[in-house]
């Protein structure tokens, strides 16, 4: 520490008086700036650079020095330095602040980001248009293929087999799968699992209570398939596959039955009418409890492994109860809010396994393709089209086949689409151009090869990577037919002329015609 009547810069008061708070009086001598005394400076005073001057005099090298004694002090240099200090402090200060609010920018944008992303997972169910479209296309194509093979249902499925119910009941001992087929040994049975199937495909088609249609849609699929398990082909492993995965999304969220009910009653809400309580649902989900508690009691359903299936069901079943209570009974939003959120959550992982089953299925065929002989020298289409089997037109196919350009281009093609969907996702032109390619594909195969459930079955899993823009483009047209073909029905129902009732005849009526019949007919407009 300094005493106070110490001046810094080594130069006392002449006068020999010291001034501990800096404020001189007039002495006739050179008044002193804020340093307490006159610095010195060099010789020119347009010099600013260091001088030796100021480093022996204590001043910082690089400011303007005052030589001792010098009658006039250099104050606008002085205040001049102050000022571009000050400048630059404050401009390293903005810079400073401007880092940091930069790197404050960068972390809530990636806040922002990934705070936007799982508000989309948690709070709607993503792909409702799509999810409508694999339920109605999956559902359509079992109904399809159950009604046309309805006459040789006994021989695919049934106790005329050649995979007896005996091989059959090994088999599930050993697999734990599940069919109800296995419950009983009789056509009876077998019909009424067959109705219920063919029932269910349609229902859920339609989306009436869509929740409940998907997990019985499963049960029926699942049993006729596990019953005789060499009867299927790729389509319906596919299919096998989608009714497991559909039973976990909301795809009755557009174009459904369930839809239009909840849209009706909203709007009943908002008019100020009263809607009453929903009473399908729960006698629906009572007659099944019931169902599922007598054959947990006769041990129909094989508990495996954590439970199994029988596990599987039961939280099914609970888990509908649960909804319906915390939207009927529930006090508070909150618990329907958690429940929506959960929902929400297992509808978007199953939609993204949908996406990666799609994928893999069409991965692994055309990477195994690249492995055969026939895909590599270009051969391979043309051998299926000359199988009897797989010859629905022969003439057609004798057409195709004649072609070895066309042949080549057609086995090439489909190995090189097959490999590169996959990686064309994130590329939504490029994706679109290999979706169209691959649904061609299959409905060429449909045609040209006699295969149209399998087709049906892949075009409905490709379904799912179809534009949002375009599935509204086609329910828009799906919907104005619809209305044009209801309106012309309802004015043919109107043009058609109705029987008129004639009365009874009684004393009074007949003379009354009687009357009516001789007297002169009326005029309408002017008479002559």
């Amino acid at each position: 520490m300094s005493d106070l009547g110490h001046d810094p810069t080594g130069n006392d008061d002449p006068a020999g008086h010291h001034d501990p708070t800096g404020d001189h009086e007039p002495t006739g001598l050179p008044e002193p700036t804020g340093d307490h005394g006159p610095k010195p400076t060099p010789p020119d005073n347009h010099d600013r650079g260091p001088t030796s001057t100021g480093a022996s005099t204590g001043v910082p090298t690089g400011t303007p020095a005052r030589a001792p004694g010098h009658p006039q002090a250099s104050t606008p240099d002085r205040h001049h330095t102050s000022t571009l200090s000050r400048d630059r402090t404050r401009t390293l200060g903005r810079e400073r602040l401007a880092g940091r609010i930069s790197r404050f920018d960068r972390r809530h944008r990636v806040d922002r980001t990934l705070a936007h992303a799982i508000t989309r997972v948690t709070g709607e169910a993503l792909g409702p248009y799509q999810s409508a479209v694999i339920r109605i296309g999956f559902a359509a194509t079992w109904l399809l293929f159950l009604l046309r093979e309805f006459p040789h249902r006994e021989e695919l499925y049934g106790p005329d087999g050649p995979w007896s119910w005996d091989l059959a009941q090994q088999l599930i001992a050993s697999n734990h799968a599940f069919t109800a087929l296995m419950w009983a040994d009789g056509q009876v049975w077998f019909g009424t699992v067959y109705a219920f199937a063919v029932l269910s495909s349609l229902l859920l088609m339609l989306g009436w209570r869509t929740r409940t249609m998907s997990v019985l849609f499963m049960i029926g699929v699942l049993s006729l398939q596990n019953r005789s398990i060499f009867m299927g082909d790729g389509g319906d492993n596919v299919i096998h596959l989608m009714a497991i995965y559909l039973v976990l999304t909301r795809c009755g969220q557009v174009w459904s039955l369930d839809e239009r009910r909840e849209r009706r009653a909203r709007d009943a809400r908002a008019r100020g009418a009263w809607v009453g309580p929903d009473r399908a649902g729960p006698i629906l989900w009572t007659v099944l409890g019931l169902v599922l508690a007598a054959a947990t009691l006769a041990g129909k359903i094989d508990g495996g492994l954590l439970g199994g299936w029988r596990t599987i069901y039961w939280g099914l079943w609970a888990v509908q109860g649960l909804w319906w209570l915390a939207g009927r009974y529930g006090r508070s939003v909150q618990p329907r809010i958690l429940l929506d959120v959960v929902a929400n959550l297992v509808h978007n992982a199953a939609l993204f396994v949908i996406m990666a089953e799609a994928c893999l299925i069409y991965a692994t065929a055309g990477w195994y393709k690249i492995q055969g002989t026939r895909w590599q020298d270009g051969t391979a289409v043309y051998y299926p089209l000359h199988l009897d089997y797989f010859s629905p037109w022969p003439a057609l196919s004798d057409l195709l086949s004649a072609s070895g350009t066309l042949m080549l281009l057609v086995t090439y093609g489909t190995v090189i689409v097959q490999v590169a969907f996959p990686f064309t996702l994130f590329n939504r032109r490029v994706k679109n151009i290999l979706l169209a390619a691959m649904i061609t594909e299959h409905a060429v195969i449909a045609v040209v090869l006699g295969l149209p459930f399998f087709s049906l079955a892949m075009i409905a899993a490709d379904a799912v990577f179809l534009p949002t823009s375009f599935l509204r483009r086609v329910g828009g047209w799906a919907a104005r037919a619809r209305g044009g073909v209801f309106s012309r029905l309802g004015r043919t129902l109107r043009t058609v002329p109705r029987p008129r009732k004639e009365p009874e005849r009684t004393p009074e009526t007949a003379e009354t015609a009687e009357t009516a019949e001789t007297a002169e007919p009326p005029h309408v407009g002017f008479t002559a």
